[in-house]
């Protein structure tokens, strides 16, 4: 009896170290994911760091590290620390897409940390970003119809490329011939599908409003604007947002 225990005590020890990291794992996973749907950014952004030291093709980890450096590098203090965080939102969204490149969060978070760095870049950084921005987020919608947050980049997307500046526009010409076809109806319809999709998020209705003023829907700039105001706060910046929201109220 001593003999077959042996070999078998012998295996649990063995085993048994692995079954503790997988469940350690599993837990740091878990904290993460609640921090991150409580929008409790750089808490969450710290433990899914530390999940892809030990499991670096984690695609979860990947692809929310990327929005959420994203996130936190829009509040960034100077468009070099910015930078930084985009930078990185882009690698580790190059990463989700090598671990997956069909699935809707790899190619959203791409076009969202495209999008961000493009807005701290040069007129031709800018212009030559555009394309791959819409790609992706094209790409992210192809795979899932129901991606607020892709709507929302397709709809910002129309918006920007339809109000380039001069500067923006030469340098499109002389680049690539020419911009993409943009508009502030086509930024107006996709953003509002966003919403209709996730009507919590304050930027929603702001970028929507903003394109109802390029639109001269006067009223129904306002009325977006009062229904972000009225908002609860669920992420920081919201705050911010709400302000621009009253400003441009104010404005019209």
């Amino acid at each position: 009896m001593d003999i077959i225990r042996k070999p078998i005590l012998l295996i649990g020890l063995l085993v048994l170290p692995g079954l503790l990291l997988a469940q350690e794992h599993s837990m740091l996973e878990g904290r993460a994911d609640s921090l991150y749907e409580k929008h409790e950014e750089e808490q969450a952004l710290e433990l899914y760091e530390q999940i892809l030291t030990k499991s670096p093709e984690n695609f979860e980890a990947l692809w929310r590290g990327s929005f959420l450096y994203s996130r936190l590098g829009n509040r960034q203090e100077g468009k070099d620390r910015q930078k930084e965080y985009y930078n990185k939102a882009i690698d580790l969204a190059e990463q989700a897409l090598a671990v997956d490149s069909t699935h809707t969060q790899s190619n959203f978070v791409m076009s969202v940390a495209m999008g961000r760095k493009a807005l701290i870049s040069g007129a031709r950084e800018k212009v030559s970003a555009s394309r791959a921005i819409k790609k992706y987020a094209d790409r992210a919608i192809e795979y899932d119809s129901t991606n607020a947050g892709a709507w929302h980049v397709l709809g910002r997307w129309h918006f920007k490329v339809a109000n380039l500046s001069w500067l923006e526009r030469a340098a499109a010409n002389t680049l690539f011939g020419g911009i993409p076809d943009a508009s502030n109806e086509k930024a107006a319809e996709y953003i509002q599908k966003a919403i209709t999709l996730d009507e919590d998020y304050v930027l929603y209705y702001f970028d929507l409003a903003r394109a109802y003023r390029e639109l001269d829907k006067e009223v129904q700039a306002i009325e977006t604007c009062q229904k972000a105001i009225e908002l609860p706060v669920l992420v920081p910046g919201d705050m911010e947002i709400k302000q621009q929201c009253k400003e441009l109220i104010e404005d019209l």
